[in-house]
């Protein structure tokens, strides 16, 4: 096996061997093989990162072997500098997830640690393919796991939020798989991603296609009007369900942009980039004040999500690099923040069983650690200067002044938003006298909880402080595309 079929299988492998333990006997042994198997999965790919040229256009590690040869569709798989860090980022949040599951599932646990394994190998199965029938087969699969993950483990509505998560991305990729389809007409019966950048479709046709991704990868990330199933889905999810949702699989939705609709359908793509800004701003302003109203933890966390990836489409359509870079970098941010905000409220959930605002006050007294970790990421998730959250905003807000400073100005408005439902939620539940016996008997983190937030904090303040590492992965990548982008654009004009 190659490094990416490595990354692709070894979770997916560990998954199926903690399944096999079998029941809740043998609990220890199944947390035991998820952590080796969450731990290998990082190791193998340690190799993208280190080895990957970043000088080099086009794909790199690439593996392309005949699948079922009566479609001349393949096992292609291959990642450039844009797929490469979310692969890297799906393997490091997936192993702090199933430290964090460690004590807190007691019921079903080889069940529960086997299904974020299998995902993670799924979920780096779809960034990585090049193959566009592999690609809907992975993008596809990957919501039988965190189905699961919700209906099992979930809260009280749980079988109604899995439902709607499930039916509201099935749904929309449905559109996307006639698009595909149609491609493979169009490129001689080929299901090469690679090969359908090349076509020279005409404009109508783009369109078409370019709303049959929309509302695929609109679902997935997700856009207004089509976001409603998210905060259903974090409320009920158990805490690594929500810290999994949130810090990747959204990212398949942005990622879907950049790799099919940009390259695929870049005319339609500038004739319906006011669309698609209007969309984003709609949904950093408006979900922005649906927030500020939120009384349930997960709930305002969850459409806070929402408001900053309306963030990564914004950057995506103003198609400058500052804008795209700045998507891409915000889309790897909100993965560390919002995944270390859902892992707080999981902390305090597992203590006193309430998300309520209103049932906190004067946790600082009790918990100290906490509240400093917690403080960390509810300042990064205003874009407080020196955190991850800061970089990728600043490079959009960049990016839109390049192209329109009434948008920039629109868009900045997240960064006001942002501090007040955050910062407020926080001051709620952190600060002032100790609001009742539960929170004065609360116990502050443990050395498993403290490791987990501790290398989370790491993480946003060395992308904060020094993005260098992950702007010259992106650089080549993000420019190929833009060239390709404009070139497009401009031999249509000259048509």
């Amino acid at each position: 096996m190659s490094i990416l079929s490595l990354n692709v299988w070894v979770p997916v492998i560990a998954g199926l061997i903690v399944l096999a333990t079998g029941g809740d006997r043998n609990a220890s042994r199944a947390r035991a093989l998820a952590l080796l198997g969450a731990i290998a999965a990082l190791l193998v790919s340690v190799p993208l990162y280190t080895q990957f040229d970043r000088a080099a256009s086009g794909m790199q590690f690439v593996e392309r072997v005949p699948w079922i040869s009566t479609f001349n569709i393949y096992y292609y798989l291959g990642v450039d500098g844009i797929s490469v860090l979310f692969i890297l980022l799906n393997n490091f949040m997936t192993l702090l997830v199933v430290i964090a599951a460690w004590i807190v599932i007691e019921k079903k646990v080889a069940q529960y640690m086997a299904a974020f394994l299998i995902m993670a190998g799924l979920v780096n199965g779809a960034f990585a393919a090049l193959d566009a029938i592999l690609f809907y087969v992975f993008f596809e699969s990957m919501l039988i796991p965190m189905y699961l993950i919700i209906g099992i483990w979930g809260g009280p509505k749980r079988v109604y939020a899995a439902v709607k998560f499930f039916l509201y991305t099935l749904l929309g990729s449905l559109l996307m798989l006639a698009a595909l389809i149609y491609l493979y007409f169009q490129a001689d019966k080929s299901f090469d991603i690679l090969q359908f950048h090349q076509l020279a479709l005409p404009l109508d046709a783009q369109i078409w296609l370019f709303f049959g991704f929309l509302l695929a990868f609109a679902v997935k990330v997700p856009m207004w009007p089509v976001h409603t199933w998210l905060p259903d889905a974090h409320t009920e999810a158990p805490t690594g369900g929500s810290v999994i949702l949130a810090a990747i699989t959204l990212k398949i939705g942005g990622y879907g942009f950049l790799r099919f609709t940009l390259p695929i359908a870049p005319d339609a793509s500038h004739h319906l980039a006011g669309f698609m800004i209007a969309l984003s701003l709609i949904a950093v302003i408006y979900i922005g004040l649906v927030a500020l109203v939120q009384t349930d933890m997960k709930r305002l966390i969850a459409y806070s999500s929402i408001s900053h990836m309306g963030f990564v489409t914004l950057g995506t359509f103003i198609f400058n690099a500052h804008g795209m870079q700045g998507a891409i970098v915000q889309m790897l941010s909100h993965g560390f923040v919002s995944g270390a905000l859902f892992l707080c409220v999981g902390v305090l959930y597992d203590r006193m069983h309430s998300r309520n605002i209103a049932d906190y006050g004067g946790v600082v007294n009790t918990m100290p650690i906490f509240a400093a970790f917690f403080m960390l990421f509810a300042m990064a998730n205003s874009g407080l200067p020196g955190t991850s959250g800061f970089v990728g905003e600043f490079l959009v807000v960049l990016g839109s002044m390049q192209v329109n400073f009434w948008v920039a100005v629109l868009a900045a408005t997240t960064l006001i938003f942002g501090a007040a439902y955050t910062l407020w939620m926080y001051k709620r539940v952190i600060f002032g006298a100790v609001a009742n016996t539960h929170v004065a008997a609360l116990k502050d983190l443990d050395r498993r909880e403290f490791v987990v937030l501790a290398v989370l904090a790491a993480a946003v303040l060395w992308m904060g402080l020094y993005p260098k590492p992950v702007t010259d992965i992106l650089n080549t990548s993000v420019s190929d595309l833009l060239q390709h982008v404009t070139q497009t654009k401009l031999g249509l004009a000259a048509r």
